[in-house]
């Protein structure tokens, strides 16, 4: 290890950034200098500039350009105590969530044949908790006699507590019956959550792409659904900003669905007018036949 590299690794140990933070730096300070062929210290601004334009012309994500800034940022400021251009963050494309009916959730919590996995995707959905959460679940976090689950630093380094199903807490006593975690309820990594989603996915012939946070975003979409107050959902799920709650509003089916378009009142509005015309009266012109038949006259 290079002792830029170390005093990086100190520098970001004493922000307390995440441990997948710092992972996510290193890689992407590796990657520049792998670009240019030299130690990031012999390079500058211009070489920043161009490496991130480089990002932008290979058609980069706006996720992996913004990450390289905020790496770049970071060791140019905080480590070399040195000027950064002023470069601003890629704007993200907004996308709306994918999220699964409540009968698709019952069939994916279904598909597991091992208690182990169903328990998995039972807690993902049944807390709304992120898939580093799931993972750093400890025992002695469910919380059985107030019916809460702790979760320890979520996102942000920040604790909250989310409600503990009756429902998921009989499933997790027959878990722990029969594997007996000691410290951690899943010892598993991120990586087999996501592997264990999209194969039960497959199983359950779900034609949607299925991840550990489409989970949590059906926890949400489906409160909301259910009439649960916005304010309650962030705090369940830790976000910071109630706008970032806000987005569960536009894929709600329940608010959707509930929408009269305005088509079908311009159908009702038409028929109600069709309805209440006045009978036409009947023609008196020269081509009009009789209505009774004369009497008497002729020849």
């Amino acid at each position: 290890m290079t002792p830029l590299r170390q005093r990086m690794l100190e520098d970001m140990e004493m922000r307390n950034l995440s441990p997948n933070t710092q992972k996510n730096y290193v890689r992407q300070v590796a990657q520049f200098a792998k670009h240019f062929g030299k130690s990031p210290d012999q390079l500058g601004p211009e070489e920043i500039r161009t490496y991130l334009l480089s990002l932008v012309r290979r058609d980069a994500s706006c996720n992996q350009f913004n990450v390289s800034r905020c790496a770049l940022r970071f060791l140019y400021r905080v480590t070399l105590k040195r000027e950064f251009p002023d470069i601003v963050c890629a704007k993200r494309p907004k996308k709306l969530p994918v999220v699964l009916s409540q009968s698709e959730v019952a069939q994916l919590l279904a598909a597991p044949k091992k208690l182990k996995h169903r328990a998995i995707l039972t807690t993902l959905y049944a807390a709304g908790l992120r898939v580093s959460e799931l993972v750093g679940l400890r025992v002695a976090d469910i919380d059985s006699q107030r019916m809460a689950i702790r979760v320890r630093q979520g996102k942000g380094n920040k604790d909250r507590y989310v409600m503990l199903s009756p429902m998921l807490l009989e499933l997790l006593r027959a878990y722990w019956k029969e594997r007996r975690p000691q410290e951690r309820l899943f010892p598993v990594t991120v990586r087999c959550v996501q592997v264990l989603c999209a194969a039960m996915a497959r199983k359950a012939k779900l034609a949607k792409r299925v991840s550990p946070h489409t989970l949590r975003h059906c926890f949400a979409t489906h409160l909301l659904e259910n009439g649960e107050n916005l304010r309650k959902i962030q705090a369940l799920l830790g976000h910071r900003s109630v706008q970032t709650t806000a987005c569960y509003l536009h894929v709600s089916m329940e608010a959707i669905t509930s929408t009269c378009s305005p088509l079908d009142r311009l159908a009702t509005k038409s028929t109600s007018a069709s309805d209440t015309s006045p009978t036409a009266p009947a023609s008196h012109g020269p081509n009009a036949s009789p209505s009774t038949t004369e009497e008497g006259g002729g020849s």
